[in-house]
């Protein structure tokens, strides 16, 4: 039993290049779709959609995960349960955000991986493998300004501190256009979702540093997850060959 479910969710034959890199430009589309639905305009002049949502989520992320390759595969599984944990940490615990609702949406762990997947995707096209040193210093100026912008102009300290973690990372990983792709998706999917009201930032995260919504320096916690996500599969990987090894 379990080599056949390995064998439906983790093989190398049905990667679509073509299929993952058209849902992962299509996620932007989506994003807005699913979020517009799930947002307090929509809630109060029609229903609340979240159920749709969260269906949604859920068929987009397995159209996405069964058209990616197996690493790719392994690190989406792997990110709707750290997700989830994450969630529970930065939004229960440590309130620095807010849904419309009390719970945490389904949809949310599930829209994680997605947002992963996708800058992952990108990040890995003949384009940006391309022309990596460009893009590099290109992103680096990008963000350096971006950093700046909000920290001097909306009063965003928590982007100016996490700004510079975010940085201190990419220099121990190399400054690799992984992660600036996905922090582009980051952007993108926190501007749409607090636009909508879908989720909203606390003014001052922890009482003291003054937030804006939504701070760009969140994206220093989807690059953190990642070399935590990676480490995960180093020793997923390990143990799989253990027992690989154990039986041959």
């Amino acid at each position: 039993m379990n080599s056949k479910i390995k064998t439906f969710f983790f093989n190398h034959e049905n990667h679509q290049p073509k299929a993952q890199l058209f849902l992962a430009f299509f996620f932007t589309v989506f994003t807005v779709i699913a979020l517009g639905i799930d947002s307090v305009f929509f809630t109060n002049d029609y229903f609340d959609g979240r159920i749709i949502v969260n269906v949604a989520a859920i068929g987009y992320f397995s159209l996405l995960f069964f058209s990616a390759d197996l690493a790719l595969r392994k690190l989406m599984l792997v990110m709707v349960f750290l997700s989830y944990i994450g969630e529970l940490i930065f939004c229960k615990l440590l309130g620095m955000y807010s849904y419309r609702t009390e719970f945490i949406p389904l949809y949310v762990p599930f829209g994680h991986a997605i947002v992963y997947a996708s800058g992952y995707i990108f990040a890995h096209t003949n384009w940006v493998v391309k022309h990596e040193k460009p893009l590099q210093k290109f992103f680096a100026v990008f963000f350096i300004l971006l950093f700046l912008a909000v920290g001097i102009f909306l009063n965003d300290k928590f982007s100016l501190i996490f700004g510079v973690l975010f940085f201190v990372l990419l220099k121990r990983k190399h400054w690799q256009n992984l992660y600036y792709c996905i922090a582009l998706c980051v952007i993108f999917i926190e501007l749409v979702g607090t636009y909508f009201q879908c989720w909203t930032w606390v003014p001052k995260t922890f009482g003291v540093i003054p937030a804006a919504n939504p701070p760009m320096g969140a994206v220093f916690f989807y690059a953190g997850g990642d070399v935590l996500l990676v480490k995960i599969i180093s020793i997923w990987d390990k143990r799989s060959q253990k027992i690989k090894s154990k039986f041959n």
